[in-house]
């Protein structure tokens, strides 16, 4: 299928890019008021309907038959123009809401150099437990983790997009790691020009995880799906990912429900507009 790559089952980032450059103008304004150009959001729907439409696809042949959940809570909060501390809590299930087997609890602190770049540090805890059941010890993998992150946003038209950059250092009962990460994300309001209070939006990212130690390509992640911005200290975001490990030559992909809520508290005194997105 032109304009995609399908490796082990799952999107790369060309997936993306081509939303990006086959998007077009979903809107169109008059007197004073914004609203849902139907022929030209077309195209936007068009992409959007595929990308779940092959995920959905994908269930037939994944290696774990069941669905996992995937929550997500993250809180931000502003201390001044250019700062802000984050905390993000995540639970994950092997089934949909059942055979619970990891947790993260992580936090930092974000500095914004100007609206397109940003600078983040953060700790974290993650835990993973044996399969299967909820929580099954003995513990698998215990992690304390540090990480610095580079983010920088673009725009074309619409379409947000945003390029992370983040390194990793990870230490285990068994010793230490680093680890490499980028991952491009881009959303698109449906309803408004930007992503305020009362839009709705698609949005999709694909991330890639590299280490220094083989297998050197060790992960990687997609996302697609809707979200809402209720207000300027509320957003939800319901949608699909497929998570692909590489492990000695032998992979295994999982299909999970992700389902996020953002609290950004004191929201209306950040000046920058938020493109969507886990912390994780």
């Amino acid at each position: 299928m032109p304009g995609f790559i399908f490796t082990q089952n799952h999107f790369s980032i060309v997936a993306i890019y081509n939303f990006a450059r086959s998007s077009k103008k979903i809107m169109s304004s008059g007197n004073g008021s914004v609203k849902l150009n139907s022929k030209k959001s077309i195209p936007v729907i068009k992409f959007f309907m595929l990308l779940m439409a092959i995920g959905i696809s994908q269930v037939s042949i994944a290696q774990k038959k069941d669905f996992g959940s995937w929550n997500v809570i993250n809180t931000r909060l502003t201390l001044a123009p250019k700062f802000e501390i984050f905390n993000e809590l995540q639970l994950r299930s092997q089934s949909f809401y059942n055979n619970h087997f990891y947790y993260e609890v992580k936090g930092g602190i974000s500095y914004f150099i100007d609206k397109n770049f940003s600078f983040l540090a953060g700790i974290g805890k993650y835990v993973t437990y044996t399969d299967p059941g909820n929580f099954t010890k003995p513990v698998s993998a215990n992690e304390f983790r540090f990480w610095q992150q580079l983010t920088m946003n673009n725009y074309l038209k619409r379409i947000k997009f945003e390029h992370r950059y983040r390194v990793e250092q990870r230490w285990f009962d068994t010793g230490y790691r680093n680890r490499f990460r980028y991952r491009l994300n881009a959303a698109v309001p449906i309803n408004k020009k930007k992503i305020e209070a009362k839009t709705f939006y698609v949005a999709a990212f694909e991330e890639i995880f590299l280490t220094n130690k083989a297998p050197y390509f060790e992960r990687n992640r997609f996302f697609a799906g809707v979200g809402y911005q209720i207000s300027p200290y509320f957003g939800i975001q319901p949608g699909y990912v497929y998570q692909y490990d590489y492990r000695n030559n032998i992979g295994a992909g999982k299909h999970f429900f992700q389902l996020t809520l953002m609290i950004d508290i004191d929201g209306n005194k950040n000046p920058n507009e938020r493109i969507p997105g886990n912390l994780d």
